[in-house]
């Protein structure tokens, strides 16, 4: 049986799916991007605010389901400008440890919803 996870604390989805599903012990993330959950607005001034504020909605999702980045097995970064991949990087290697940091590719896309730069997504394990 799955279990719906969802918080206030991050973006409702823009569509027909989840936040997270929890099956079992693994936790299933939708890619998240740079909605400011108090103001609803798109944070995309610049690409490492806008890749924090992707972090901070998918930590608020691990936190509903009482898990950190530290139970973070495998991500998926998806950017529209892979000359942005440096900067994007170094934001994201801040929330994780390097020796024990998730396996995760990185692929540039066409376009990501309401054409943000960086959309991010996650599996995670209790």
């Amino acid at each position: 049986m799955k279990t719906i996870i969802t918080t206030s604390s991050a973006p409702e989805p823009l569509g027909p799916y989840n936040q997270a599903i929890l099956k079992n012990d693994t936790l299933y993330m939708s890619g998240q991007i740079a909605i400011n959950i108090e103001t609803g607005a798109l944070v995309i001034d610049n690409i490492e605010s806008e890749t924090h504020q992707v972090m901070q909605n998918l930590k608020a999702v691990l936190a509903a389901a009482n898990m950190t980045f530290e139970n973070v097995v495998k991500s998926s970064i998806f950017i529209s400008d892979m000359d942005d991949f440096g900067l994007i990087n170094n934001v994201y290697g801040s929330y994780f440890n390097e020796a024990t940091a998730p396996a995760r590719e990185t692929v540039q896309v066409a376009r990501l919803p309401k054409d943000v730069n960086v959309e991010i997504s996650m599996i995670a394990q209790k």
